[in-house]
């Protein structure tokens, strides 16, 4: 009987350091798990040939940046939809209401892309999503910083380009937005014509009121405009000739 009971006790005392010894091992890692048994494999962490190999862990901030950016697009798309519905809106509460919704639904757009950008930094799409989002809220040094970065990892993404112009016309920086334009005239014409639309408006706007330009300044852009204006016009009735 002293030997059963002995050999109980050695028994019990056995789990109790194999309980011990799960609970440490799961300790910080996702889910839970132990290296090696479908957790992260920490450095130096025995292997056997019949443990299932976890998933690199430099894989899971990829997955959380795609997850991050998709659910960005989602929160935009709603945006988007606010802006509709406020534009047919006539009651001026239905507008305010629609606008607070759009500013929420841009803002956690750009909590998302932030986030994808986080999990990885060379994401062209979340830094284009990023850039976008902060031109519609009127961030017009952070709209150009986050063009900056996509273009520096996609330089012929043309969207960018004529974003980031539309940044800097709101920012009065008329040779940036100048070089844009004829970039996208070379490379992407519709996308020049849109900035060209956005160009006009800046100007018809300063005439009405200079906001701290000079007038030189304002007439020599008119003056720019206009040339290119009639350039566009010109090769555009060119290439629809027979």
């Amino acid at each position: 009987m002293p030997r059963i009971i002995f050999g109980c006790l050695i028994l019990l005392a056995g789990l109790g350091a194999a309980v011990q010894d799960t609970q440490a091992g799961g300790q910080g890692y996702p889910g839970g798990g132990r290296p090696g048994m479908g957790g992260t494999q920490g450095v130096g962490s025995p292997s056997t040939g019949d443990m299932i190999p976890s998933a690199p862990s430099v894989d899971k901030p990829d997955a959380a940046a795609t997850k991050a950016y998709k659910s960005g697009v989602k929160s935009l798309n709603k945006a988007h939809e606010y802006e509709e519905v406020m534009a047919k809106a006539t009651n001026p509460d239905k507008k305010a209401d629609e606008l607070d919704k759009i500013g929420d639904a841009y803002g956690k757009a750009l909590d998302y892309f932030t986030i994808a950008i986080m999990n990885k930094g060379d994401m062209v799409e979340a830094w284009n999503g990023a850039g976008y989002v902060h031109l519609r809220l009127g961030a017009y040094n952070e709209s150009i910083d986050d063009y900056n970065h996509t273009l520096a990892l996609k330089p012929e993404l043309y969207e960018a380009i004529e974003h980031r112009a539309e940044a800097y016309m709101a920012l009065d920086r008329l040779e940036d937005a100048k070089a844009s334009y004829m970039n996208l005239f070379n490379h992407a014409r519709p996308l020049a014509d849109q900035l060209m639309v956005t160009m006009q408006k800046w100007l018809g706007s300063h005439r009405v009121a200079a906001s701290g330009m000079r007038a030189a300044d304002i007439d020599s852009f008119d003056k720019w405009l206009q040339e290119r204006d009639g350039i566009a016009k010109q090769t555009a009735s060119a290439a629809a000739s027979p």
